[in-house]
C-alpha cells in the first residue's frame, strides 16, 4: 500500500486534487477535516458533493454526530482502521485536508486517551460551562500539568478534564503511563502553494456558495437539534450564523465575517504547515496536479 498526504489552506482545492489522484492511482481518501467528520454539517464544512463522494470511497467524513465525542486519539484509531481496509482491498491511500494537526499527530504520535463514555463526555461539557472553575479544579489536582495551560484554553482544559474524569488519574500520571507512539514513520507530504489574493477570492466565492446553498437553514437545524453546547457548534461559519440569527449581524455582515475569519484560519494553517512539516514539497496547484498524475504507484 502506498500513501501520501495533500495539505494546504482552506479553499485551496485539496479535495479536487485528491479525488483526481485517487481515481488515477486506485486509492481511497481519508479526510483530515475537523468539521467534515460530523454528520449533517454539510454546507458549513464545505464537504465534497454527494456526486464527488460517490466517485471514490471517502473516510473521515460523516463519521460522528455533532454531540458525539471525537478527539485526535479517535482519529488515529480511524486511520488504523482505514489502513487495514486499504491493505485488504489492495488500495492506496491519500490523506487530505486542512486540519494538519491530525497529520502531525500521525507522524509524531499521541498518548492514547482513556475510553470516553457518553456520560463522561456530557459531564465534562457541563463542567466547561464554568471554565474558570474547571481550570481551578484541575489546578488543584495537577498544578504541574496546568501551569502550561492558559485559563481560557478551552480545548486543553476539556482534554485534561476528560482524562481525569474517565481514568481517575491526573493528566501528568496518565501521560507518564501512556507515552506517545508514532503511527506513520514515513510519508510524502505535498502542500498546495497558493497566493494570498487568489486564496482570498476563492474564500469569497465559497462563502457566497455556502450561503446560497442554505447555510443559515443548516445552522438553524443544527442548533435546534444539538443546542450551542457541543464544540463543533463553535466552528467558523456556525458562530457567525448564530450571531446573525441573534440579530447582531446583517446578512451582508454575516458573509463578510465568515470571509474574514476563514482568511485568518487559512493564514494560521499556512503558518502551521510551514513550521511543522520540514520535508513537505510545496508546489503550485497545476504543478502538483502533474506531479500526482506521474506517481509511480501500482
Amino acid at each position: 500500500m502506498n500513501q501520501l498526504a495533500i495539505i494546504g489552506p482552506t479553499a485551496s482545492g485539496k479535495s479536487d486534487l485528491a479525488i483526481e489522484a485517487a481515481l488515477e492511482h486506485n486509492a481511497y481518501i481519508l479526510s483530515i477535516d475537523s468539521l467534515a467528520i460530523y454528520k449533517e454539517a454539510d454546507i458549513v464544512s464545505a464537504k465534497p458533493s454527494k456526486e464527488e463522494l460517490a466517485l471514490v470511497p471517502h473516510f473521515g467524513i460523516d463519521e460522528f454526530y455533532i454531540d458525539e465525542h471525537f478527539s485526535v486519539d479517535t482519529f488515529l484509531k480511524l486511520y488504523l482502521d482505514v489502513k487495514k481496509k486499504c491493505e485488504a482491498d489492495r488500495k492506496n491511500l491519500i490523506i487530505v485536508g486542512g486540519t494538519s494537526f491530525y497529520l502531525k499527530r500521525l507522524l509524531e504520535g499521541l498518548s492514547p486517551t482513556p475510553e470516553i463514555s457518553q456520560e463522561i463526555a456530557k459531564k465534562v461539557q457541563m463542567m466547561l460551562r464554568d471554565l474558570p472553575q474547571s481550570y481551578m479544579y484541575l489546578q488543584k489536582k495537577d498544578s504541574e500539568y496546568m501551569k502550561n495551560i492558559a485559563p481560557g484554553d478551552r480545548y486543553r482544559i476539556e482534554k485534561a478534564l476528560l482524562i481525569f474524569e474517565a481514568s481517575g488519574k491526573t493528566p501528568s500520571e496518565w501521560f507518564s503511563l501512556n507515552p506517545p507512539k508514532s503511527v506513520i514513520q514515513n510519508l510524502d507530504i505535498y502542500e498546495i502553494d497558493v497566493e494570498r489574493d487568489v486564496l482570498r477570492e476563492r474564500i469569497r466565492k465559497r462563502t457566497k456558495k455556502m450561503l446560497d446553498a442554505g447555510l443559515i437553514d443548516e445552522v438553524c437545524y443544527l442548533e435546534h437539534k444539538y443546542t450551542r453546547e457541543p464544540n463543533p457548534m463553535k466552528a467558523i461559519g456556525i458562530v457567525e450564523t448564530l450571531e446573525y440569527l441573534d440579530g447582531r449581524l446583517t446578512k451582508e455582515e454575516l458573509k463578510e465575517q465568515i470571509i474574514i475569519h476563514t482568511a485568518q484560519l487559512a493564514k494560521r494553517q499556512q503558518t502551521f504547515n510551514k513550521n511543522q512539516f520540514e520535508k513537505k514539497v510545496s508546489l503550485k496547484y497545476e504543478t502538483l496536479q502533474e506531479k500526482l498524475a506521474s506517481l509511480p504507484w501500482d
